[in-house]
Formats: C-alpha cells, sequence, structure tokens
C-alpha cells in the first residue's frame, strides 16, 4: 500500500498486478526470485522489490509537497521501528494462533508500546513530524492500520486519541481512496 500510494502522489503511471503469494507467476520469480511484493519493474529493466526503495525512487521523481522535507534521521528511526519492532509484533498478533508461544494480548502489548510513540508525536502536530503528511507517515500508517483493525473494538474504545484522528485522516485522504479502488486485473506477462 505505502508504495502505490508514493507512486501515486508522484503521479507515475504504474500497472498494477494483483498475485495470489500461493500461485506466484513466473514472471514474477523471474523478475525477482524471492517472490515477495511489491515488485516495481523501470522501463529500462531495474527492478525495485522494497516498498521503502520504490517510496523513495517515485519521490525522488516528484515531491510536490515535500514528504522527504522532514528531519531525515527521525524518519528513519521511526521507519526502522515500524519496519522491525511494530511489523513483528503485528504478525504475532494478527496470526496468535501461529504464534502459541504467548497469547494474542501480549503481542498486542508489544506494538502498542510503538503505538504510545507516535501518540506522543501526535500530541505536537497532526501528523508525525509537520502538519502535513511526509514519508513517515505513509509509510507507517498502513501497519498500523492493520494492527488497530485486529481488534478494532479495542482500538475505538483506547485512548490513542491523536493516533485514531491521525489514522482517519490519512484513510480518509484522497490519495489513500485512490489507491484503495479496485484495479481491473492484468495479465501477467
Amino acid at each position: 500500500m505505502r508504495a502505490r500510494m508514493a507512486l501515486k502522489y508522484a503521479g507515475i503511471a504504474t500497472k498494477i498486478y494483483e498475485i495470489s503469494l500461493k500461485d506466484k507467476p513466473a514472471h514474477l520469480l523471474q523478475v525477482s526470485p524471492k517472490g515477495t511484493v511489491p515488485v516495481l519493474v523501470l522501463p529500462e529493466g531495474k527492478v525495485i522489490d522494497q516498498s521503502l526503495e520504490i517510496m523513495h525512487w517515485a519521490l525522488h521523481q516528484q515531491d510536490q509537497d515535500g514528504w522527504l522535507n522532514a528531519d531525515h534521521v527521525l524518519t528513519q528511526a521511526l521507519i526502522a521501528e515500524n519496519d522491525g519492532s511494530l511489523k513483528q509484533a503485528l504478525d504475532k498478533y494478527k496470526y496468535a494462533i501461529r504464534f502459541p508461544e504467548h497469547p494474542a494480548e501480549v503481542y498486542k502489548r508489544q506494538g502498542e508500546l510503538f503505538l504510545q510513540k507516535l501518540e506522543s508525536l501526535l500530541n505536537i502536530s497532526d501528523f508525525l513530524l509537520k502538519d502535513q503528511p511526509v514519508l513517515a507517515d505513509i509509510a507507517i500508517f498502513p501497519f498500523v492500520r492493520q494492527f488497530t483493525a485486529v481488534d478494532s473494538v479495542w482500538f475505538e474504545s483506547s485512548e490513542y486519541l491523536k493516533l485514531k484522528a491521525w489514522l482517519k485522516r490519512l484513510v480518509s485522504s484522497e490519495l489513500f481512496k485512490q489507491v484503495m479502488e479496485k484495479q481491473t486485473q492484468h495479465e501477467f506477462m
């Protein structure tokens, strides 16, 4: 989602291919042997197969609102924590049955450490680092959205007031709505 949002924001026309990871097309494995998504194949044939790298590439093509104009060190640290500890907690919380070492509540508490950090940042401005969305917001919010959706009743009744408002602003944005529109199915060549 974050790669698609950056590509759309930067005005880069793409063809989106929905991939079933249980039945990976041969062409996907040919261009990216690790077989994960997203994969961006540039016109000259270069392959970018990491969502954050796709975001950076797209923003270096066009960044009209200055998504890259935020504290670089803090941006990197927040995204690294999101992609590390929050993502690990999310995977275990969302699929707790696969991780029986602990109850789901333990994984939720692990993820909440990052949510608390975000709530603190959002006490300063409407978005994580500025008064407008920047790279950190777009790179992080899809994972926060997934995390909070595991138990939406809990989240809606939680005291994360700023985080709820932040998430609502991003989910109701035109950019997000456009990216979430159902894509026409393309044949993977």
